[in-house]
């Protein structure tokens, strides 16, 4: 009987022995794993693909991550970022539609940043450092074609409420231009908020074309559609026009100034935008912005105030002209609701705007748009054969981000295709970025109103252009 107890208790010992050894080891393997896992060869690749756009000098992010030198006193910050997938920034069900601007680390690259940090986030061989990403100063789009600034600079005086200003570039074009890729550039980030830069055609027929000013355009804005009111630079919604929350069931869908859809105002022909977070669309070759000779380029550009002091901006754009023969011109419609109130202290506000697609489309991209209280947005399609679908789901919208999405495969829409937009937004003292819990919310230009829009674009499928129509370069030009 000892003799096998002390059998037993032998093996015992031995077993022990050999998994104290076998963890031992596996331990101390895994800590040379993470050891050997090096900024140069590992972990530069992965930013220079995915963050680098944003993080290098003179870009909106807060640090450069081009170099060892500049990532290192970020390193468990960036762990943290990408472990909660927090950066990139991505807001959109990963499970509904695919979209070729997806920033999203694999949960690999995500595994190998992990194990950097926790590695003693070492630097590695200089051999091994990839070549950096090459990047026009400025611009994301690489080397515009023709740049496009403000007349003159613009001065904003140092306090009061934020402001929109118009601007009036006119391009001097005297063929129609098509444009591949367009980029617009803040001149001053501390005070621009955002800019949409859209298109004027040039009157229609033999009607005259009388030179456009800045004037003009505020003497517009000055007398709004009946729905609003201006207060400063600054269009509101009027407190005594009724409120609905379900603009589908108005025969406008929620858009234009009169519930019964009259005063549909056309959308301006949108080129481009800059906002927090958006970047410029990349589109497939041959679908194009037109801009037909003798238009001009308006810039609308949001400025918030820096208190206590003053700040001057000349802001622009960015255009690279087709360089094939364009195919089909780009549309942009937009679906929203101009009609809701929120509640005080309203958590999950629903609101929604519908809009039914005149033609045979394909969808392109789409942009949610939403003020400090916007918290989700989904975009869901009802076909004329009774089938539906959910072509866009954001459940963690940010306005620090202002996010097109732009389709892996444009969508085929029928005509007759009705639209539904829903939005949800968050009133209440939960929400750290709202500007009043206290208050009612309707529709307003100030970021302290709210808006509950996505912008779409589209092509036509009975379009299409004449390949000889193709433009040439225009080499790089400036103009100031």
């Amino acid at each position: 009987m000892k003799r096998m107890l002390f059998a037993a208790l032998t093996v015992l010992i031995i077993l022990a022995s050999v998994l104290f050894v076998a963890s031992s080891g596996s331990a101390d393997g895994l800590t040379r794993s993470k050891a050997a896992v090096t900024f140069n060869k590992d972990v530069a690749q992965i930013l220079f693909k995915n963050c680098a756009e944003c993080h290098r000098p003179g870009e909106a992010a807060p640090m450069s991550l081009l170099s060892y030198k500049d990532a290192r006193p970020w390193a468990r910050s960036i762990r943290e970022k990408v472990l909660s997938r927090e950066m990139p920034p991505w807001h959109a069900d990963s499970h509904v539609g695919q979209f070729s601007n997806d920033p999203r680390l694999t949960q690999a690259e995500i595994d190998t940043i992990t194990a950097w940090v926790d590695g003693g986030a070492k630097e590695g061989e200089p051999r091994d450092m990839p070549p950096a990403p090459k990047f026009v100063e400025g611009w994301s789009i690489g080397q515009p074609d023709l740049i496009l600034k403000m007349p003159d600079e613009f001065t904003l005086e140092a306090n009061g409420p934020d402001e929109y200003q118009h601007f009036v570039i006119d391009p001097g074009f005297t063929e129609d231009k098509y444009v591949q890729m367009a980029e617009a550039r803040p001149g001053n980030r501390r005070i621009v908020h955002h800019i949409v830069a859209s298109i004027l055609p040039p009157p229609q027929g033999d009607q005259p074309q009388k030179p456009l000013t800045r004037e003009d355009i505020e003497k517009r804005r000055a007398e709004p559609a009946p729905i609003l009111y201006k207060e400063g630079f600054l269009l509101r919604l009027r407190p005594d026009v009724p409120v609905y929350d379900d603009g589908c069931q108005l025969a406008s869908g929620g858009g234009g100034s009169q519930l019964d859809g009259g005063g549909q105002a056309r959308v301006p022909i949108l080129l481009c935008g800059f906002a927090p977070g958006e970047k410029p669309t990349i589109r497939e070759p041959g679908a194009v912005k037109k801009i037909p000779a003798g238009s001009k380029i308006i810039l609308q550009v949001h400025y918030s105030k820096t208190a206590g002091q003053v700040e001057k901006d000349r802001s622009m754009i960015g255009l690279v002209f087709a360089k094939q023969p364009p195919r089909k011109e780009l549309f942009s419609h937009m679906i929203s609701n101009n009609y809701f109130r929120i509640p005080p202290g309203a958590e999950n506000h629903r609101v929604t705007a519908c809009w039914t697609a005149p033609q045979d489309i394909h969808l392109t991209n789409a942009l949610p748009h939403m003020h400090k209280r916007g918290k989700a947005m989904e975009i869901k399609v009802f076909y004329p054969d009774g089938r539906s679908e959910v072509l866009l789901n954001v459940p963690n919208y940010s306005f620090s981000w202002q996010t097109r999405y732009s389709f892996k495969q444009s969508v085929a829409i029928p005509k007759g295709t009705r639209f539904m937009v829903t939005g949800y937004l968050d009133n209440s003292a939960k929400n750290r970025n709202n500007p009043d819990p206290t208050r009612a919310v309707r529709f307003g230009e100030p970021t302290y109103d709210e808006m509950m829009v996505s912008i779409i674009e589209y092509t036509v499928d009975s379009q299409s252009l004449k390949p000889s129509a193709a433009p040439q370069s225009a080499g790089g030009a400036t103009q100031k």
